[in-house]
């Protein structure tokens, strides 16, 4: 940006919206991939109006526009990649409307996940997205990604639980999508459309969301394997009966062994892998549920099944799920998180497959994640120091992916592509499906100031 137009910047937005200096800057330049880019400038949007006349701006100057929440990403989506200005919604936090008659909520971007949830709560209903970063990602980044979290084996993911949008496209124009009913289909579906999107199309500005009743009841229940390979065919089994948990976790042999060196688990010692399956509904049912799970997890590699039932109980068997995070970032140098998502029945394949690629290139590859949908966080625990992993990396990786696309399976369930999975992204979508895809992105942001090398292959 020049002299001009930072002046210009300057009196459309007041000092405390407006970040110059580069030590403030910098911050915003990353997200959670750790990947950095130096914006020109950080303003902090509170209205539709001020998203408005920033993206005007950006088109008339020519300057790319980078929307973030909290830059909780993994992929390095709102990275600021071309400078330019990253816009913070993080200021946009007003819940606008709680219908519990209707069951929505109208939320402007900036709301955390965990501050909605306990604003619904308090009048009976949950959001089902729960990411693991809930108590600090936004409902924006929530809809940029798509991310859905443990419950979305049950519940679907924030495209499944949103009926409408108030947005605005990089070429300027507002927009009014979806419906406030359960039904509606006229007009194209331009609300799921932009979902997902990774603020390329166009910035979101109020969300009407599809809220659902909180449960009766809940359960958790832990099944223990002596080897993964047990636990995955367990997770067909389980996804095959008639009762659905609303959460169904995997935890291979090595994550384990991170979470005892990380934790006061009493894991045996003898575990390959682990299922932590949640239940929910009316309390009645419950008990036949649990029953019906516990038949479909049986295998001849059962070690052992328990319940939990009290609050006390639960918090205990859910804190060797959330031991995983801390302990994975004490294991290497370098970690290289990709949530890779297969068919559920063949999820031993791609187990199978993944131990033979580990010992292959010689880097461990540590698995855990939301296997009641065959979403898989394949975790690459590498040193870039070491000179077998320096060279074996990324073929690694793109051995990963072949593997996963063999599987009928999809490059990304919930962190999106950003920069880290662009590059394959072509080996995922067909030719012609790329070129409509890259029409669409022109359509809505015709100078291409959204999020720009996002996304997609980049073009020579």
């Amino acid at each position: 940006m020049n002299k001009s137009q930072l002046n210009e910047l300057q009196s459309l937005f007041p000092a405390d919206r407006l970040l110059l200096d580069e030590a403030e800057r910098w911050a915003y330049g990353y997200d959670n991939s750790r990947k950095h880019s130096l914006p020109d400038a950080v303003v902090f949007a509170k209205t539709h109006e001020d998203v408005k006349q920033l993206i005007e701006f950006c088109n008339e100057n020519n300057i790319a526009l980078t929307a973030r929440g909290r830059g909780s990403g993994t992929t390095g989506g709102t990275v600021p990649l071309k400078a330019g200005i990253v816009l913070s919604m993080e200021k946009m936090t007003n819940i606008l409307e709680i219908d519990a008659n209707n069951r929505v909520a109208i939320v402007q971007p900036g709301v955390t996940n965990l501050s909605l949830q306990q604003a619904i709560g308090e009048q009976g209903f949950f959001w089902p997205p729960d990411p693991t970063s809930a108590a600090f990602c936004t409902i924006g980044g929530n809809l940029a990604f798509n991310s859905a979290g443990p419950r979305a084996v049950k519940y679907g993911t924030p495209r499944e639980n949103i009926l409408g949008l108030k947005a605005i496209t990089g070429s300027g124009k507002e927009l009014i999508t979806g419906t406030q009913t359960t039904k509606g289909v006229v007009g194209y579906d331009l609300t799921r459309l932009i979902v997902g999107s990774e603020g390329t199309l166009a910035i979101i500005t109020e969300a009407i969301l599809k809220l659902t009743p909180l449960p009766e009841a809940k359960q958790v229940l832990q099944a223990i394997y002596k080897d993964i390979h047990s636990a995955a065919e367990a997770v067909s089994s389980i996804m095959a009966q008639a009762f659905t948990p609303c959460a169904l976790e995997f935890i291979d042999g090595k994550a384990m062994d991170l979470v005892r060196e990380f934790s006061k688990s009493s894991l045996p010692l003898d575990a390959g892998a682990m299922l932590m399956i949640e239940i929910d509904g009316p309390e009645i049912s419950l008990e036949d549920g649990a029953k019906k799970i516990e038949m479909a997890a049986n295998n001849a590699g059962l070690i052992s099944f328990s319940q939990a039932i009290t609050d006390q109980e639960i918090d205990a068997l859910w804190a060797t799920r959330k031991s995983l995070s801390p302990a994975l970032r004490n294991a290497a140098p370098k970690k290289i998180n990709e949530d890779v998502v297969v068919p559920v029945s063949r999820m031993p394949e791609l187990i199978n497959g993944l131990d033979k690629i580990s010992e292959k290139f010689g880097i461990n590859i540590v698995n855990f994640g939301h296997a009641g949908n065959g979403n898989i966080h394949v975790n690459l625990l590498t040193n870039p120091e070491n000179p077998l992993h320096a060279k074996n990396t990324e073929p690694c990786l793109a051995e990963v992916f072949s593997l996963v696309l063999d599987l009928n399976g999809t490059l990304s369930g919930e962190h999106g592509v950003g920069i880290e999975k662009r590059d394959y992204v072509d080996q995922e979508i067909t030719p012609n499906s790329l070129f409509y895809m890259r029409e669409i992105k022109n359509l809505f942001d015709q100078k291409g100031i959204l999020n720009p090398d996002k996304m997609f292959p980049l073009q020579e």
